[in-house]
C-alpha cells in the first residue's frame, strides 16, 4: 500500500466524469488499498478515485453509523455506484480533501441507498443515514466531475465555522 497525492481544486481531473471499473483485478486492489491509507491518513470521512488522479468509478467511505468499530472496519469500498434510492432531508456543513480549509452548508438526503460493486465485481447494496448518506452523495459526485461548492448553498466564513464547532461542543 501507499499514500497517495490529493488533488485539489484548479486540478482539471476533479471536473472530468469517471469511467466505469470493468477489470476487477491486482491494479484495481492495490488503488483501493492506497485509497484506505490515503484516506485514514488524511482523517476524513470519504474518498472517491479522482482525487487521487484517477478516473475510475471506484469509492470509499466510512460507515459512520458503525462508530463502534474501529475507523479501518468502517470502510466501505464502491465500485461503480450508483444511488438507487433516497429519501429525507438534511441541511449541513460539507467540506472536502480536495477543498482544504472550504466549507459550506449544503442539502443532501438523509438516507441513501446505493448499488455498487466489490472489489471482486460482486453487486451489493449499502445503505447509509445522516453523515454516511451525505458521504455516499458527496463522493459519487466527485465521479462525475461535481465538487460540492457547486452544490453549497453558501461557504461558510472562518468565523461562521468557528462558531459552528463552538455550538457542535
Amino acid at each position: 500500500m501507499a499514500m497517495r497525492n490529493i488533488r485539489e481544486e484548479g486540478d482539471s481531473i476533479l471536473l472530468k466524469h469517471s469511467r466505469p471499473v470493468t477489470d476487477f483485478n491486482r491494479r484495481l486492489h492495490t488503488l483501493l488499498d492506497d485509497m484506505r491509507e490515503t484516506l485514514l491518513a488524511a482523517d476524513g470521512v470519504g474518498l472517491a478515485a479522482p482525487q487521487v488522479g484517477v478516473l475510475r468509478r471506484a469509492v470509499i467511505v466510512m460507515d459512520t453509523n458503525k462508530e463502534e468499530l474501529s475507523p479501518e472496519d468502517q470502510i466501505i469500498e464502491l465500485i461503480n455506484p450508483r444511488i438507487v434510492s433516497s429519501d429525507g432531508e438534511q441541511t449541513g456543513q460539507e467540506g472536502c480533501l480536495s477543498v482544504p480549509g472550504v466549507y459550506g452548508i449544503v442539502t443532501r438526503p438523509e438516507h441513501v441507498t446505493v448499488r455498487a460493486q466489490d472489489r471482486f465485481g460482486n453487486f451489493f447494496e449499502a445503505e447509509g443515514d445522516g453523515l454516511t448518506a451525505r458521504c455516499f452523495c458527496h463522493e459519487i459526485d466527485h465521479l462525475d466531475g461535481h465538487l460540492f461548492t457547486e452544490k453549497a448553498e453558501r461557504i461558510l466564513t472562518p468565523e461562521e465555522l468557528e462558531e459552528m464547532n463552538r455550538e457542535e461542543k
